[in-house]
């Protein structure tokens, strides 16, 4: 088979994520736990203790913008996470995709099955925010609930850089320059804490590369009521990063697990 081919949707990627899901099913409470107490502690701690310095932020308590961006973290950095160190303890200690492969199953399924997994994980953790928010008064209306879909394109579209990650590593600890060197700084830069509009021109320009900036674009304006500018746009840009990502992720995973 050529490697470098587009990937292959087919029904069998569907058994990789049930394969996960009832895995994850076992460790449910631990899993949630870390990854939602985390970004409640930085929204707790954050948006109401600097909440009431700061006040307001583009015509919106403190509080409920930080709210919003959280939800579009949380959906990136639970993807990134389960994309690299859950993905690579598959692959390389347990060997679950030599079993896989297997079964009439191929590389192209364990990627776009693990795709769909993380994405359904970051859902999930981003629908734990939202409805935190939404308890806290964060959250306009239930047209709030237009943000699930976007909550798994944005978990899908971090998933597919991490593979790509953990088709090139050798070791845990590469997963550290990509957390330390690329997500770190989208978190900081990205809209989560403050407008992209306050950084300076010249890395406004480089910011509006980044997916999560886009993510946040649009997550943001619907959870507390207000209209999105240039959805088109920002849709095209997530869809269009998580295509070529997973196209990458796909060659890679081709040429690691097919010997």
């Amino acid at each position: 088979m050529n490697t470098v081919t587009p990937p292959r949707l087919r029904l069998e990627s569907l058994a990789v994520w049930r394969r996960n899901a009832l895995v994850w099913r076992r460790l449910m409470t631990a899993s949630l736990l870390l990854h939602f107490g985390e970004p409640l502690l930085y929204l707790l701690g954050i948006g109401y203790g600097l909440g009431r310095f700061v006040g307001e932020i583009d015509g919106m308590p403190y509080f409920n913008f930080l709210a919003s961006g959280f939800i579009a973290w949380s959906a990136m950095n639970v993807a990134s996470m389960e994309s690299m160190w859950s993905v690579y303890t598959r692959m390389v200690p347990q060997q679950t995709y030599e079993a896989i492969l297997a079964t009439p199953a191929e590389v192209d399924d364990i990627v776009i099955g693990e795709l769909l997994w993380c994405g359904s994980k970051s859902l999930v953790s981003g629908s734990a925010i939202l409805a935190v928010a939404a308890v806290l008064g964060a959250v306009n209306d239930w047209s709030a609930l237009l943000v699930i879909p976007v909550i798994f394109l944005t978990g899908v579209c971090f998933a597919a850089p991490g593979l790509i990650v953990t088709a090139t590593a050798r070791a845990y600890e590469y997963f550290n320059f990509y957390m330390t060197l690329i997500m770190t700084p989208m978190f900081i830069m990205c809209g989560v804490f403050y407008p992209v509009s306050s950084l300076p021109g010249p890395v406004q320009s480089v910011v509006q590369l980044l997916p999560l900036t886009h993510a946040v674009d649009i997550i943001r304006p619907i959870v507390v009521g207000q209209p999105v500018m240039d959805l088109g746009w920002h849709l095209g840009v997530l869809a269009l990063f998580g295509l070529v990502t997973t196209w990458i992720a796909t060659v890679l995973f081709r040429r690691r697990l097919v010997k």
